[in-house]
């Protein structure tokens, strides 16, 4: 079990660490100046291949946690509020991500008109969450 969450551990902290950065890259996009193709292209495909990366890194670290929940137990049972907490903020992190995607879409369209600030904001959200989530997971609070 401890060799799962070891590499649950690893693979989370490598997700989150994509999810941190992408947004940083969207926020270089909103600042390129019109008329830099070449700087909007090569952020573009950063954004891409960062995405893509980051995608990957998700599918074994929420293979390894839901290991860890059904096939070791770790928090089922009475007692474990904590863990229904932390799967609905899992939940939100994956809307997160699926949320850079769907941004990333509209920033190659060019559809997209957020300003640098908003897209600062949103880069906060994922640290948001993972603070939540080592705090349910640590303290256990119910």
């Amino acid at each position: 079990m401890l060799w799962v969450k070891a590499f649950h551990i690893v693979f989370v902290a490598s997700w989150f660490a994509g999810l941190f950065y992408l947004p940083r890259i969207f926020v270089n996009l909103a600042l390129v100046p019109p008329g830099s193709e070449a700087e909007r292209a090569r952020l573009l495909l950063m954004a891409r291949k960062l995405l893509r990366f980051t995608t990957l890194l998700a599918v074994p670290a929420i293979g390894l946690g839901a290991w860890l929940w059904l096939g070791y137990g770790i928090g089922r049972g009475p007692g474990n509020g904590w863990m229904h907490a932390k799967l609905f903020i899992v939940a939100l992190v994956l809307g997160y991500h699926h949320a850079c995607g769907a941004l990333l879409r509209k920033l190659e369209a060019g559809t997209l008109q957020r300003s640098h600030v908003w897209f600062r904001w949103f880069n906060e959200i994922p640290v948001l969450m993972l603070t939540a989530i080592v705090v349910l997971v640590v303290v256990k609070p119910f």
